[in-house]
């Protein structure tokens, strides 16, 4: 009697998306905070030119000190030189800029509708289809949102200012989400990151000894810890998460996660900073996540 020959049944492998989505929630929704906490001390243009060109120069430096190859061509590197000018030193400059006259809770809620815009300019510019789930999901994210913070806005604690900021600091990012997938560059992200961070350190440098005080840097340990964390959680893997999530859920799905930086970062800033929180902001989170479910489902396969 012959036996059967057996039959190797391949082991799933492990997903890591979900993983890597909520280590880049929590890195980005407490950037806000670290960033407060850093304004706070230092004029925030030499705060981040002094970011940008330390997480750069680690980056690239780590990479010649382990032998890497380049493994980018001159366009690609370009490219991300100038998404590095959109998604650093314009976002994060106007951002922050915006931070020392907003709380970190609405600086989350105001780049939060970043999978809005981006899903609109993605479905014009990329193909990226809008359905009616997708935007159903959206519109679901919006309300979740405005629930939020609906009652903080009354209260007027925030200067027009600084909304004025957060909201060009908003138009960056977009920009440089649909610049990021419409270009396309190629080869090594890590290189990539190094190069963007380096660019807008280059580039934000001269505008800060120019127009920003350096005398106004209060050396505290908690300036020192924010920006460890802005350096090392931010710049380096918070940024390499955010495009390797565009690169595998598409523009729509990966800013749809953007809304969950309002009730994260609120969170954040109510156990560092003690900033207000109040129950009913917590009901929000359910649109919320049933907003980020919609759009980022794949859609059903016909039978």
């Amino acid at each position: 009697m012959s036996l059967a020959p057996s039959i190797s049944v391949p082991r799933s492998r492990f997903n890591l998306l979900p993983l890597t989505i909520g280590l880049f929630c929590l890195l980005w929704s407490y950037a806000f905070v670290a960033g407060k906490i850093g304004v706070t001390h230092c004029p925030p243009l030499i705060l981040l030119a002094a970011r940008f060109s330390l997480a750069g120069i680690l980056i690239l430096g780590t990479t010649l000190v382990r032998g890497d190859g380049w493994a980018l061509s001159w366009r690609d590197a370009a490219i991300f030189a100038v998404l590095g000018i959109a998604n650093n030193a314009l976002y994060l400059g106007l951002g922050y800029t915006g931070l020392q006259s907003v709380s970190a809770g609405l600086g989350g809620l105001i780049v939060s509708a970043n999978p809005v815009f981006t899903a609109a300019l993605a479905a014009l510019f990329l193909g990226e289809g809008m359905t009616w789930r997708k935007a159903g999901g959206l519109l679901l994210g919006v309300i979740g949102v405005t629930l939020i913070v609906w009652h903080r806005l009354s209260v007027g604690t925030d200067s027009l200012h600084g909304i004025v900021f957060t909201l060009a600091s908003l138009a960056s990012i977009v920009a440089g989400t649909i610049l990021f997938k419409l270009l396309a560059p190629k080869g090594s992200l890590w290189i990539g990151n190094g190069i963007q961070n380096l660019a807008a350190g280059i580039v934000l440098t001269p505008v800060a000894l120019t127009f920003a005080d350096i005398h106004a840097i209060d050396y505290t340990p908690g300036l020192v810890g924010a920006f460890a964390f802005l350096v090392l959680g931010g710049s380096i893997l918070a940024y390499l998460l955010w495009f390797h999530l565009l690169k595998v859920c598409g523009a729509t799905a990966a800013s749809a996660y953007h809304f969950l930086m309002p009730p994260l970062g609120m969170l954040f800033a109510f156990l560092v900073l003690g900033e207000h929180v109040e129950a009913r902001d917590l009901f929000g989170i359910i649109p919320v996540a049933l907003g980020i479910y919609l759009v980022t489902r794949p859609a059903a396969k016909s039978s």
